[in-house]
């Protein structure tokens, strides 16, 4: 499974120190969780939240769940610690808040090694030097903080969130140039389906992976907006065929519900099928 096939539909933030909602997290239907050392941890429950989280991830069964850590920004008092926490830990990569430049994912490299890298964008400086950020070797991930954006901008709530857009598309044309995965940011208002359902498509459209949530009720709106659609899969599967006949009788051109069938539209729709079989896959 490509990193680009990899379902990352829903991503749920989970507390580090809540034991409870630990275990409750292995039986939610989502793609990927970041378990959070961060905001959701009080600063007196810091240390004991690393052992709580290293003891879930040890003795835990997460199945195929992404397994994300968000450590506190290496400047604070706990960063250094949560790093050296997690290179031990059973996670799949290790996130760091406000990444403003390459040096600062480069030092977290320094104490985790190999272990791959995903970054918080919620900053105007880490949208202009998204490229660069996303150049990194270690860096196989960006996530959207918008609502760290939002508040350093000083916009206003817009559902469509045009203020947003800016540093949106800066940063996924950046992780689409480099091939890293992008995950939009969260809804807040997370018993409005409507609202956030309109967001998901939206992100969905603008070419997001996938979403990160607050609540496991958003879970399910998630996986249907990020997923491959029927209609989606049937159309592939269509351009695929009359493409690959077109070839074998040597007509060049292939049409498929009128419109002219080309390899991007191919490669396009394998993938499309690439990623319907891996969420199948990991559905179970």
């Amino acid at each position: 499974m490509s990193q680009r096939t990899r379902p990352y539909r829903s991503v749920l933030y989970i507390p580090g120190s809540k034991e409870r909602a630990l275990e409750k997290a292995k039986t939610l239907p989502v793609d990927a969780i970041i378990f959070d050392l961060e905001d959701a941890v009080a600063p007196t429950e810091k240390e004991n939240a690393r052992d709580i989280l290293a003891n879930a991830l040890e003795t835990g069964d997460y199945g195929p769940r992404m397994r994300i850590v968000r450590i506190n920004d290496l400047s604070t008092e706990w960063g250094p610690a949560d790093a050296a926490a997690v290179k031990n830990m059973q996670a799949d990569a290790v996130l760091l808040p406000k990444v403003d430049s390459a040096a600062q994912v480069q030092a977290l490299a320094d104490i985790v090694g190999d272990m791959p890298i995903w970054a918080m964008m919620e900053t105007a400086r880490g949208m202009l030097n998204a490229l660069e950020i996303a150049s990194h070797p270690s860096l196989q991930g960006f996530v959207m903080g918008t609502n760290d954006l939002a508040k350093e901008l000083q916009s206003r709530f817009r559902a469509d969130r045009l203020p947003l857009q800016t540093g949106l598309g800066l940063c996924l044309l950046a992780a689409k140039a480099e091939g890293v995965v992008i995950v939009d940011g969260v809804y807040n208002a997370f018993k409005d389906d409507d609202g956030l359902r309109f967001e998901c498509e939206q992100g969905r459209d603008m070419g997001m992976d996938g979403k990160t949530l607050i609540h496991p009720a958003q879970v399910d709106i998630a996986n249907t907006a990020f997923a491959p659609s029927e209609a989606e899969i049937d159309l592939s599967r269509r351009q695929i065929e009359a493409f690959e006949q077109a070839e074998k009788e040597g007509t060049g051109v292939a049409v498929v519900d009128g419109k002219i069938v080309e390899n991007l539209h191919v490669v396009t729709a394998r993938e499309i099928l690439a990623k319907a079989d891996a969420i199948a896959e990991i559905s179970g």
